[in-house]
């Protein structure tokens, strides 16, 4: 199976999360949640996941609050071949050269909660997209994106359809409204958000089980962040595992 499977992490005051629906201030450290770890520990969780790659948001960036920026780099450091998809709350072009200059994450992620269409425009044309991969968070709560850039605040299948003009390495459909619920997908939404970008897509929120897996593959999404599911054992660990491992 070609599906991308990527363990997402929540990390606020270098604490991995067990997120719920974008209630940030509800959070708990994981290891209070979960079944297949033990520690909330950053490096310590993906020691015991071993993951093939991981999707990080740092929530301390995303808030204003603060940043994760060490805890990451060290991860970085230790874990050289695990791909890092890293969420550091951009806001601005130099924010992004500064974070790829300190080569914490070797693929960062534009959401719409904090970037703009201005950032978007200008990091593609910049010479960043040659060196790094580059993806789109389109964030929704409720089938709307969550943003405060009025170019962003368009209908999200639009805005997918706006993103093919750009050479964009992932579109991530993330409903933050699902985060953590186990709510199911919205296949059909997701359906069209296929056919209507040009890049990989990717699911975040409401992924149940394998079968939700499989489900997605059939309509052509590429991949999922999966968080909840996992730690509760409803997607089998060793299907995110690295291979052989």
């Amino acid at each position: 199976m070609n599906f991308r499977l990527i363990l997402a992490v929540d990390l606020l005051d270098g604490i991995v999360m067990h997120a719920k629906r974008g209630a940030r201030e509800q959070y708990k450290p994981i290891n209070l949640f979960s079944s297949i770890v033990s520690s909330s520990d950053l490096t310590r969780v993906i020691e015991e996941i071993n993951p093939q790659e991981v999707y990080i948001a740092d929530l301390n960036r995303l808030m204003n609050t603060g940043d994760n920026r060490e805890i990451i780099k060290d991860l970085r450091n230790r874990k050289r071949e695990l791909g890092i998809m890293l969420d550091y709350g951009l806001r601005g072009i130099e924010a992004l050269k500064e974070a790829v200059e300190a080569e914490i994450a070797d693929h960062f992620v534009l959401g719409t909660e904090t970037s703009s269409m201005n950032l978007i425009e200008t990091a593609f044309k910049s010479e960043l997209s040659n060196d790094i991969r580059i993806s789109v968070s389109v964030d929704l709560f409720n089938k709307e994106v969550l943003t405060s850039d009025k170019r962003l605040k368009i209908e999200p299948l639009l805005l997918i359809k706006k993103l093919n003009e750009y050479p964009v390495r992932d579109v991530i459909v993330l409903e933050l409204d699902r985060v953590g619920t186990k709510s199911g997908i919205d296949f059909d939404f997701l359906a069209r958000a296929v056919e209507s970008s040009e890049h990989d897509i990717l699911c975040g929120g409401g992924v149940r089980s394998c079968e939700d897996i499989y489900t997605m593959e059939k309509i052509g999404v590429k991949g999922a962040l999966v968080a909840t599911a996992l730690h509760d054992g409803s997607i089998p660990a060793s299907a995110i595992r690295k291979t052989g491992s």
